[in-house]
């Protein structure tokens, strides 16, 4: 939104009442689907600053940079989660299964989903976060989404991960731009920054002299500066059936 802004600025500027136009900007109603943009570049065009192939590039740039801004106007957790994190993954990679009492009888929803590997089925747990500026608490999602490359403070949080549930954990992470994800074995998190939450909060006492495998129950926050911690966990969407068995192996 910000290289969009300053685009639109800088052929603002070329207009013959430009300080008269950016007063009247301020004072237009928004009532959708007619906003501020739709009104500057329709100026933009009638003036012939801004041709209609000019258009065509600058809204497509705009697109490529915010392909995954819709899933932050996903406002229920489970919409995000179980809804379009599932719905994504499961096209991303078409071999993962979602399990069910039929193919393990003792399941609960222990696990997210399954990966069908040398007659044994790998269970794994998913995790997903939205990357957003954590410096604009009060802001809706979508208005303090990141894209990858943003130099801001970030807070990522994966909650209710529970290791001993599963043998793999899949991590992903939505941009304004991309998703990336991290393959990890589920014994991996203890050697991060991972805490008790919720049920096994007692088993934190409050000199915290616990074992990081008793927690059966934590999350790990993510930020810009513990991010490292996992970069080595990070792989490629095509990489995630790969990524997932050979973590399994370990």
């Amino acid at each position: 939104m910000e290289i969009l802004e300053n685009e639109l600025e800088v052929l603002i500027s070329k207009l013959k009442n430009a300080d008269d136009f950016r007063s009247e900007i301020e004072n237009i109603q928004n009532v959708y689907p007619f906003n501020r943009y739709e009104y500057i570049i329709t100026k933009l065009v009638e003036e012939k600053i801004l041709s209609y192939e000019d258009y065509l590039e600058l809204r497509t740039d705009y697109i490529n940079r915010n392909l995954y801004l819709y899933v932050f106007e996903i406002s229920a957790p489970r919409g995000f989660g179980d809804t379009w994190g599932f719905s994504h993954l499961l096209a991303v990679e078409p071999e993962l299964k979602r399990p069910s009492k039929k193919i393990d009888s003792t399941y609960n929803g222990q696990y997210d989903l399954y990966l069908p590997y040398m007659g044994e089925n790998i269970k794994i747990e998913v995790k997903g976060s939205r990357a957003v500026d954590r410096n604009k608490p009060n802001e809706p999602l979508y208005m303090k989404a990141l894209s990858s490359n943003s130099a801001k403070d970030f807070l990522m949080n994966f909650q209710q991960i529970k290791p001993t549930c599963c043998d793999v954990m899949l991590w992903f992470a939505v941009y304004r731009d991309c998703v990336k994800y991290w393959v990890l074995k589920n014994s991996d998190v203890y050697d991060l920054n991972f805490s008790p939450q919720h049920r096994n909060a007692e088993t934190a006492t409050r000199k915290n002299d616990y074992k990081k495998t008793d927690i059966y129950e934590g999350q790990i926050m993510i930020t810009r500066e513990n991010i490292g911690s996992i970069q080595k966990f990070q792989v490629d969407g095509r990489a995630l059936r790969r990524a997932i068995i050979d973590k399994y192996e370990e």
